[in-house]
């Protein structure tokens, strides 16, 4: 019999390889620069690493709203879109933080879940991404913004932070921010760390890699390696559940770990095979989360001596 030939969508072949070819061509082109130009790759390098992935706010804008009630707060130059349901006034509300080139509707399978538990719910989308103005992004602005809607919102009774959201809510909350409890999931946990894996991923030199944060921290005099987890969760007198794949990807789990391990009142539990996307949309997550929130001991202690480098009490 002879073979049946179909017409192959041309877009079907062609996206993947011209996105192979960008991408290739940025490394080069990263490798290249470094060697011949430091400085000024140096610039470029931080400014990608700041802005958020193309097609991100496209998502957003099209994801379901839920029948949120949606409003606009002023942020400095800034506007950031925000979204709430049920009453903030009379339940306990728990505010989602969504990670990079996310969006705060991200977070809808844990909507009706919170609802039907009897809490109001607010999310947003950080500067750069969804609805909420601005081109560029970084850890300090996400924690700022974090900050600024929670105390807007606020009292809060919780705050759910997936990656990067994670490491802003670590971070608003060193800073004060005040909340009961707190869940983190795949929270990244080392800005430098993430330099790294970045610089790798477009092929910067490992020389320049360390020094992707100098511009950054001369214009705004904020030492990137105060932000590492290590040296801000000790201080937090909250209860926090920290949730991560030992499969990511992403974010290693070894950085969520490192929360469990350095926060006097966190504990960790550890999943396999939902990396780092899918574990923030599992319905078992959200189950053991709700159970957190309601008073419920969930995951394990991690303890760490000398005798004792990495454990569970």
């Amino acid at each position: 019999m002879a073979a049946i030939i179909r017409p192959v969508n041309s877009t079907v072949v062609l996206k993947p390889l011209l996105s192979s070819l960008r991408y290739t061509g940025m490394r080069i082109g990263f490798a290249v620069g470094g060697w011949l130009m430091p400085r000024a790759t140096l610039h470029r390098a931080f400014r990608l690493f700041g802005t958020p992935m193309p097609g991100a706010r496209e998502k957003a804008l099209a994801a379901d709203t839920l029948g949120a009630r949606m409003q606009v707060l002023e942020h400095g130059p800034y506007q950031v879109a925000t979204y709430t349901w049920g009453d903030p006034s009379t339940q306990p509300l728990v505010l989602l933080a969504h990670g990079w080139s996310s969006y705060g509707l991200r977070f809808a399978p844990w909507i009706g879940a919170l609802r039907q538990a009897g809490y109001a719910v607010a999310t947003f989308d950080q500067l750069a991404h969804g609805r909420s103005s601005g081109r560029r992004a970084t850890l300090p602005s996400f924690a700022e913004t974090l900050f600024q809607v929670g105390r807007h919102y606020g009292p809060l009774h919780a705050v759910i932070g997936h990656s990067l959201g994670g490491a802003a809510t670590m971070l608003a909350l060193a800073r004060g921010l005040q909340v009961e409890r707190t869940v983190l999931i795949a929270p990244a946990a080392d800005p430098l760390a993430a330099a790294d894996r970045f610089g790798s991923a477009v092929g910067l030199a490992p020389s320049l890699r360390s020094h992707l944060f100098d511009e950054f921290e001369r214009r705004f005099r904020i030492p990137v390696a105060g932000m590492q987890a290590h040296l801000n969760v000790p201080y937090i007198a909250r209860p926090a559940l920290v949730v991560h794949d030992i499969e990511d990807r992403e974010v290693p789990w070894a950085e969520g770990e490192r929360y469990a391990r350095y926060w006097p009142q966190a504990r960790l539990l550890s999943t396999t095979g939902l990396g780092h996307h899918r574990i923030a949309s599992q319905p078992e997550v959200i189950a053991d989360a709700l159970r957190f929130l309601a008073g419920e001991c969930v995951g394990d202690r991690v303890v760490s001596t000398l005798e004792l480098p990495f454990g569970i009490a």
